[in-house]
Formats: structure tokens, sequence, C-alpha cells
């Protein structure tokens, strides 16, 4: 059954939530206790809940004398309007002897870095940006793999209250640009190359185009690959500087510049599948304070603790994933495939580094599965705590997986939000037990609901998940977006004064969430709405398909369900294989999820973060131009589905 019990705390005693709890009974002057009751606490009093969490993290900055103002207005609501703070100070404070970082390179590559030598590394390149004109407002763009320098450049940039964007440099020429040159940086940041799949990658002319285009100040070149080309690197690119010769500086104290707490500090972009991303621009204390609630209260992050997600710079996970700098954390980075050498990459480096979080993709986790893997029959997991998984819906199978060959004992936390609010609106919470399929609830100061189409509350069956009150980590704005035309679409045209968030959702029993997938690609056969997501738990069971897409087509004056399919090698599509994905889908979802078509294909188009894009596919299937195809990550997989004859009948 989906809602199986597979795991619950043996002693909440201890747990932040817990001590959370008790902090806001004493403030209040009545009894809190419980999750439940600690979040109708903090949606109903955000000002003071939201006040809370600042001083039971110790930030360091000045909250001013509002807590909240026009707390009614979404979008318009401001925490802290007259507070100051620095994103950087924060993540950087600590002893100068603890470890900060740990870095693995698929190459094999190995370092670690103290706060102290964190601390000295970003006071060097804090000068190197200064003299290069950055300063409040300024954005520095890097180009860069999930590193320790990307780490430096990030914090060196939000010390001076400037703005960081990233992408990874797996971006094509055109994506790059389609990003960067939309916020004009005064310095842009690159690397030589990347290490995947056990090949070096040189991406040294298309950094030399970038940097033309752009035209920045100056261009900071970090050497991943080989130290000569990135000196003649240096040489051909006008104004290029070299990082490791920045690191060659006297400076070894950063200074840190107070910025007013909504001030931009990120921009993140949109996959940008449907046309140019959008650039959605994040506050320096807005992202900070919500991480910080999400890494303490959510995720059960410790001082001390070693916390891994794989990420890529160009999704929203590698900031969350940095600011858990703040909470005291030691960052564990890897950068390349997960599956090179083998499957056993990552948990090597798990055991070896005691990973007492480990954060991946529904994806990842699913293609363990059908690995074989076993983890905990080959790795020492025992420091492990706590398993998060995200990038998209984690079916209930993947749920009693983790249990059966991870590890017993173990919280798993299926997450789910976005880069829009570089953060989450369903997490894990450390006081509840995990049910299979389903994410355990809404995040603390999060006014999560389910819309029905008229926007009304939704207590069971399927709907639009909204979020019906401001929270801090909402966007400040889109850059080159002046009326905010494009904001207010993008969130609050379906419901007014109400989030919307583009996800097809529905309560549990528990109070827990289930996420449906996409809601902009919700299929409606014969005007039932379908999630994409319950198709794949169905599907992902069958062990002759490696992943899967589905889309609706508009065939006949209504919507059929299309499925494509990639198949295991070996595999081939027959009628057996046709008709026990039909069954299985019929049995596990309904009659209504069988899918009308069902195509085998050799490549499932994705963004560079990995997830499938849907309506890309759909509109090449309808004939329609795909605006962006820079956003993908193999965009040349299109074309595998562009007039196929199955589909003309």
């Amino acid at each position: 059954m989906a809602n199986d019990l597979l795991w619950k705390p043996s002693d909440v005693s201890g747990t932040a939530i817990t001590a959370l709890a008790a902090e806001a009974s004493k403030r209040t002057g009545r009894p809190i206790e419980g999750f439940d009751a600690l979040h109708e606490w903090s949606i109903t009093d955000p000002g003071a809940f939201w006040d809370t969490v600042w001083d039971e993290a110790a930030l360091i900055g000045d909250k001013g004398g509002e807590r909240l103002a026009d707390g009614d207005k979404m979008p318009g609501a401001r925490f802290f309007p007259d507070g100051t703070i620095n994103y950087a100070e924060n993540c950087l404070r600590g002893d100068d002897a603890a470890e900060a970082i740990v870095f693995r390179g698929e190459d094999k590559v190995e370092l670690h870095m103290t706060r102290g030598e964190l601390r000295a590394a970003v006071a060097k390149v804090q000068a190197f940006l200064t003299e290069s004109g950055v300063g409040k407002g300024d954005r520095v763009a890097a180009m860069l793999p999930n590193m320790p320098q990307t780490i430096v450049v990030c914090m060196a940039t939000a010390s001076l209250g400037a703005i960081f964007s990233s992408c990874s440099p797996d971006f094509g020429e055109r994506g790059v640009l389609d990003r960067f040159g939309q916020i004009k940086p005064t310095v842009f940041v690159a690397c030589d190359g990347y290490w995947y799949g056990g090949k070096p990658i040189d991406v040294s002319e298309k950094v030399e185009h970038v940097a033309a285009a752009l035209a920045p100040v100056k261009t900071l070149l970090v050497s991943y690959l080989d130290d000569l080309r990135a000196r003649d690197l240096a040489d051909e690119i006008p104004n290029a500087a070299l990082y490791d010769k920045v690191m060659q500086r006297e400076e070894t104290e950063p200074t840190f510049v107070p910025v007013p707490f909504n001030e931009p500090a990120f921009i993140l972009f949109s996959s940008g599948t449907t046309g140019v991303p959008k650039c959605i621009v994040h506050s320096a204390g807005g992202v900070l304070l919500q991480h910080v609630k999400e890494h303490v209260y959510h995720s059960g992050i410790r001082p001390g603790d070693r916390v891994f997600y794989f990420t890529t710079c160009g999704w929203m996970m590698w900031n969350w994933l940095v600011t858990a700098l703040a909470s005291g954390a030691t960052l564990l980075l890897y950068d390349g495939s997960p599956f090179a050498p083998s499957h056993r990459v990552l948990w090597d480096y798990a055991e070896q580094e005691k990973a007492t979080f480990f954060g991946t993709s529904a994806k990842y986790i699913d293609a363990l599965r059908k690995e074989g893997a076993v983890p905990r029959e080959t790795h020492d997991l025992s420091a492990l705590r706590t398993i998060a998984s995200t990038g998209s819906p984690l079916a209930a199978e993947s749920f009693r997986w983790v249990y059966e060959a991870i590890k017993g004992d173990v919280h798993l936390a299926s997450i789910s939000g976005g880069t829009d609010i570089v953060s989450c609106f369903v997490l894990g919470i450390p006081t509840k037990p995990v049910y299979a399929g389903e994410i355990q609830g809404p995040g603390l100061g999060m006014a999560v609901d389910v819309a029905d189409d008229s926007g009304a509350h939704l207590a069971s069956g399927k709907g639009e998940l909204v979020c019906r009150r401001p929270f801090p980590s909402m966007p400040v704005m889109f850059w080159n977006d002046p009326e905010a035309a494009k904001y207010h679409a993008a969130y609050f045209e379906r419901f007014d004064n109400v989030w919307c968030h583009g996800d097809f959702a529905e309560w549990t029993e528990h109070g827990g969430i289930i996420i449906h997938g996409r809601s902009d690609a919700t299929l409606n056969p014969g005007g039932v709405r379908i999630g994409t997501a319950e198709i794949y738990a169905q599907v992902e069971q069958i062990k002759e398909v490696v992943e899967a897409l589905a889309i609706g087509q508009t065939f006949e004056d209504d919507v059929r369900v299309v499925l494509f399919v990639r198949l295991a090698e070996g595999a081939s599509l027959d009628e057996d294989l046709i008709k026990r994905i039909k069954m299985q889908v019929r049995t596990g979802a309904s009659p209504r999820h069988v899918p009308a078509k069902i195509i085998a294909v050799a490549d499932i188009p994705r963004t560079k973060s990995g997830k499938i894009t849907e309506l890309a596919v759909r509109d090449v299937v309808h004939g329609r131009e795909v605006k962006n195809q820079e956003a993908l990550a193999n965009p040349e997989a299109l074309a595998l589905y562009r007039d196929l004859p199955e589909l003309a009948t």
C-alpha cells in the first residue's frame, strides 16, 4: 500500500523542533506542543515566528523595529523591512580550525578547507572584486562546477552586498548568454573545464566567446583541468585574471557590508524551456532565514554535521547546500557523474567522510534501485541520519527501497519547492512518521494548501498547490520586469493574493502531501486531470523501463495520454511489454491513466538540472517551436519526437 508506515522517530525530545515549540510557548504564554501546533502558530503569527527563528539561530544582523510590514499582501509583504544583515557574514562565522568544505572531483581531486582558510580565500577574492568595481547591487556571474572556489566567489560577492548568480559549465554558450546576458555582470568567473563520466571536458573556447559577448570589467579564471590552459586563456581574454594568482594576495580577513534584509543577493533562473529564462531575484535575508529554518528544524542539521547534496551550480539546491555553513555544518561537495566509475562512488564518499545528511534526486534513487545496488551491505553508513530527495516526486516503491537497501533507521525526507522560492513548500519533519509515497508536511511558516479550481481549500482530492500567506524567500522581483507584470503572472494570476505554484497535489490522511507533477504538464483526457507522476510511479516498476515521459496529445477534439519509454539494454517494446505496462498503470493507478499510445525512444530530453521536460516534448509533438533549447542538457533528443507516424492515428 502507498501509505505504509516505514519509519517513526524513537525520541523527539532532543529535536530542534521540540526546542522551538518550547521557546514559542514561552513567548506566547500558552502551550505549543508538537509540530502541528507549532506550524499553526508559525502561519497565524508569522512576524513572531520568523523573529524567533532569527533569535534561535543567533543570526548576525539588526532586525530593526518592525518584523512584518503589509503582511496581508501577496506580493507586497516585507519581512524585517528596516532590518539589515549580511549573508556571507553569517555563513563564514565559526571556529577557524573547524572544517568548512570537503571537495571530491570525479578526477580524484580531493580538497579540505577549514573555516579560517575559507575566510582568508574570501578576503582575497573580495579585494579583487572591489578593485574590479563591484559594489552593492552589482552582479558577479559564475560558470563553475560545484567546487570550493565557487563558494569563495559567492561569499566574496555577498560580503560586498553585491548579487551572485551561477550556472553549470555544461550549459551551452547560448544558454549561458541567455542567462548572464540579461543581468550584465561586472565580473564573469569561469573554469577551463570539468570532468564527467571519466573524461575531461574542455570549455575554454566557450569561455572566450561568453566573455567577449558579456564584455565584463574583469573575467576571473579558475583552473580545474590544466594550469597551462588557464594561463593561455588569461592571455587571450581581455582583462582576465587567474584565481590562483588572486590567492597570492595578502588579505586574510573579509569585511562585511550590512545590507537591507530584502536587498537582492542572488539571481536564479527558470529552466527556460518555454522561452528565455526568467531571472528570479532573491534577497539576502530571505534566503538565509528560510534556509536556516529548513536546515535546523526540518533537516535536523546540527553544528559539526557533514552535509552532502548532489547538485550542480545551475540548480537551486546548490544555494540551499551552501547556506548550511550558517548552521555550523561541513559541506561535502562533489563534482562529476554519480555513476563514474560505478554506482558506488557517492556511497564511498558518504562512508569515508561520515556524511550525516545525504541529498539526491528521485531519479538517482530509482536508477540505483534498478542497478540492484544495496548500499547498506557494501558501506558503513552509521553516521547517516537523513536522506533527502527532490527534483521530481519520489515513488512509493522508491521510499520502500531506501529503507530496505540503504538504511532502516534513517529519516527519509522527500522535499518539494523550487527555484522560484529557492527553498521548499513541503518537506521532511523529523518528529513525524514517514509513509511510503508521502511528503511529511508543510514547512514551518509556510501556509501551504491544496486549492480547487475556484481557489477554495480542498480537503481531499487533487488540486493546485498554493501558499496563502507571505514568506521571507518570495522573490524580490524578476530582473528586467519594472512593472512586476511577469512576476504577478507567474504566481498570482490564477488566484488573487495567493501564491499558485503550478504543482498538482493532494493532502493525505496523515496530514502529508503527495505531489503529482507540474499542473501545467497535467494530463486532461476526457476532462479528468491526471498528474504525470502517477503514471511514472507505475511504469518505473517495470524492469525493462529505464525511464518514461508522458504528455497529453490533442487528438480528435480530446486529449489522449501518450507515454514515451526508454528501455533497458536488450529490451524491446513488443506486444507483451505494452500489455504489461498498461496493466501496471491500470491496476496501480486507474483506467483513466492508461496511455493510449506507448512509444519507445532512445533518449528523453531533460533540463540542465536533470528534470525531464514534458512541455518541450509536448510542443514538438504538436508542431510548435521549442523556443529555448539551450536550456536542455540534450536538445538533440527532441528530434526523436518530431513527426512520429504513430501519433498520426
